[in-house]
């Protein structure tokens, strides 16, 4: 198995197996690129005792497992709030677009007793993922805890998941990128269908975020709704709390 899901040649990353997802064995999953993207905003003119809040990814076609091209740029600058752009292009052109606002931090801090904490990854198993009959991918490439659900059961989930390989070769993932790779898998771990008669595919994915996420675990608790679009929704857990939420578009419809 591959040691990272992308290795930088010069001003390009290159895809490994581990970046491919569940619908098409040519595409990958968006969690990889996604987390890509982060990676890019996060180098993008960065500031002490800012991050960021909230990321939105536009998928604009699939992303191809190919060499892809990251540009990142601050495209509206302020003293405690700044938005920040991104694309991610492949031989074809532009696939993601992305924007991020990074804000300074306050000291304030609610108490959040009220929202139960899910049970931590040790309370977890492990589930069969769909058959997508290919050996690696992104399947492989992650680790996943189901406390309730699984893969092949249809409905809300509760998961744990960590990367099993770097993000880039070399480099030590951090906790941004370590949410992005999994906030995408919302759909997938809460599938209200069953995927061998439909595609639920996301056209988008929203992450807001509270506070930086601490561990190697990340916590997705999931539902997916339905009404002609579909909708999932994840809250975002670390082993120490609630981090955030997670918003996906569906594209739903027979195979």
């Amino acid at each position: 198995m591959p040691d990272a899901f992308f290795w930088q040649d010069g001003d390009r990353f290159v895809p490994s197996e581990l970046t491919r997802g569940p619908w098409d064995p040519r595409s990958q999953h968006a969690g990889p690129p996604s987390a890509l993207i982060g990676r890019a905003l996060e180098r993008c003119e960065p500031r002490d005792g800012m991050r960021l809040g909230r990321v939105t990814f536009e998928i604009l076609r699939p992303v191809p497992l190919e060499p892809l091209a990251l540009d990142a740029r601050v495209v509206r600058p302020g003293r405690s709030v700044e938005l920040l752009e991104a694309t991610l292009s492949g031989p074809e052109g532009e696939l993601v677009r992305a924007r991020a606002w990074r804000l300074v931090p306050g000291e304030l801090r609610l108490d959040q007793s009220a929202a139960e904490p899910p049970p931590g990854p040790e309370a977890g198993e492990e589930s069969d993922f769909f058959p997508t009959g290919e050996p690696v991918g992104y399947h492989t490439g992650m680790e996943y805890r189901f406390v309730t659900g699984g893969f092949l059961e249809p409905g809300p989930a509760t998961v744990w998941m960590r990367m099993r390989v770097a993000l880039v070769e070399g480099e030590e993932p951090t906790p941004l990128q370590r949410v992005l790779v999994a906030a995408d898998s919302g759909n997938g771990v809460s599938a209200a269908l069953d995927w061998r008669r439909y595609i639920f595919i996301n056209t988008d994915l929203s992450v807001h975020l509270m506070r930086e996420p601490g561990g190697h675990w990340v916590c997705l608790d999931a539902v997916t709704h339905v009404d002609g679009l579909g909708l999932a929704d994840t809250a975002l857990w670390d082993e120490n709390g609630r981090i955030g939420r997670a918003a996906q578009t569906l594209l739903v419809r027979e195979r």
